[in-house]
């Protein structure tokens, strides 16, 4: 986020947005519009999912805004960021249950002599992770959170965020490792 769209959330508009001006509302979107993507980009496995999540971070957003209880846009970013994550987490949940394939964590796709050219770039080799570790790695990693901020998110313990950073980091170094020697 530029610094000039963050000017343009000051605190008067917190206040008008919390007092369900709509013009302040959409202020406050289209200040946090591309970070909550970006974010939920991040954690989704599709663009399509990142777009509901971004839809649905806002809808909350727009509903919740009058009891927000923070006061300045660093509380105010990190209050819509919350709510994002969440929103991509219980997107990622909720597919969980709709998937009828049952996924193995440490499932990748198979490689053949034919894919010896094949560079794979970071982002890419996040999308081999499972949801869960690729939603830690992105929020512990990119986005700063503790893991005690990360087990609360995620309704698991502090010590469920450790092991799954830990082993998606081991993962990736060994993943990004094929990939070099390719």
């Amino acid at each position: 986020m530029t610094n000039a769209v963050i000017a343009a959330i000051d605190d008067i508009a917190i206040q008008q947005a919390k007092a369900g001006d709509i013009n302040a509302l959409e202020r406050v979107y289209r200040a946090y519009q591309g970070t909550v993507y970006a974010m939920a980009r991040r954690i989704s496995r599709t663009a399509e999912d990142a777009e509901d999540v971004l839809q649905e971070t806002f809808l909350e957003v727009c509903r919740s805004m009058g009891g927000f209880r923070g006061s300045g846009t660093g509380s105010l970013t990190a209050w819509i960021k919350r709510i994002a994550a969440s929103k991509a987490l219980m997107k990622i949940r909720r597919a969980k249950y709709r998937d009828t394939d049952e996924l193995f964590e440490d499932s990748a796709p198979a490689t053949n002599s034919g894919d010896v050219g094949l560079r794979m770039d970071l982002e890419s080799v996040m999308q081999r992770l499972s949801d869960t570790s690729r939603a830690v790695v992105w929020l512990h990693d990119v986005e700063g959170y503790t893991h005690e901020d990360i087990a609360e998110l995620m309704g698991k313990s502090v010590s469920f965020s450790k092991s799954q950073l830990s082993r998606a980091h081991a993962r990736l170094r060994k993943w990004l490792g094929e990939e070099a020697v390719c």
